[in-house]
């Protein structure tokens, strides 16, 4: 019996000690994922301040909405020309992740020119939503200095890394990130 009893004991460490290991190696995994797609990860973890902005159609759309949800906080301009470059890839990306759990907000930068911007959008077919920052108020609670700018904000609203420039959204490296994301954080 005490055989049986070392030999479960021995089972249950050796699960214990497994488990153990492969969490650290998941987090150590994404973490070097987000290194190399150029994500600034926080030393500390906050939370993403809250806003709401109009949308282009007008009605206010807040970040808060999205709790629950992974979000990509994509701040652009319409006379931007990498941010240009990266919104064809971020629609794609959009489409393809949104059925699990992946939300891209699109915060636009431009200065008082809400119909151009409707019509920027327009012309592109992004379909992910919108919003108008022409104050620059949620540019600067984000500290925003260079064009594009994205936030990756957690499902518990904490933010989870920041990428300053264009990025390739439609590389393995992106999607394996953001798959790495949408999966441990659930």
């Amino acid at each position: 019996m005490r055989a049986k009893f070392g030999v479960l004991a021995v089972l249950v460490m050796l699960v214990w000690a497994v488990s153990a290991q492969a969490e650290p190696l998941a987090a150590d995994a994404l973490a070097n994922s987000m290194d190399d797609f150029g994500v600034q990860q926080p030393r500390v973890h906050k939370q993403a301040p809250d806003f709401s902005l109009a949308g282009l159609n007008g009605k206010q759309t807040s970040l808060s909405h999205f709790r629950g949800q992974l979000v990509l906080l994509h701040f652009w301009a319409t006379w931007c020309v990498a941010c240009r470059h990266e919104m064809p890839q971020i629609e794609a990306l959009w489409r393809q992740s949104r059925a699990k759990g992946l939300v891209v907000l699109g915060v636009n930068v431009d200065r008082g020119n809400a119909s151009g911007v409707r019509d920027f959008v327009r012309e592109r077919n992004l379909s992910y939503p919108t919003v108008l920052d022409p104050s620059g108020n949620v540019r600067n609670r984000y500290e925003i200095r260079a064009l594009p700018s994205t936030y990756i904000i957690g499902r518990d609203g904490m933010i989870i890394g920041r990428i300053i420039g264009e990025r390739n959204w439609s590389s393995k490296a992106a999607h394996a990130m953001l798959d790495a994301i949408l999966n441990e954080r659930k």
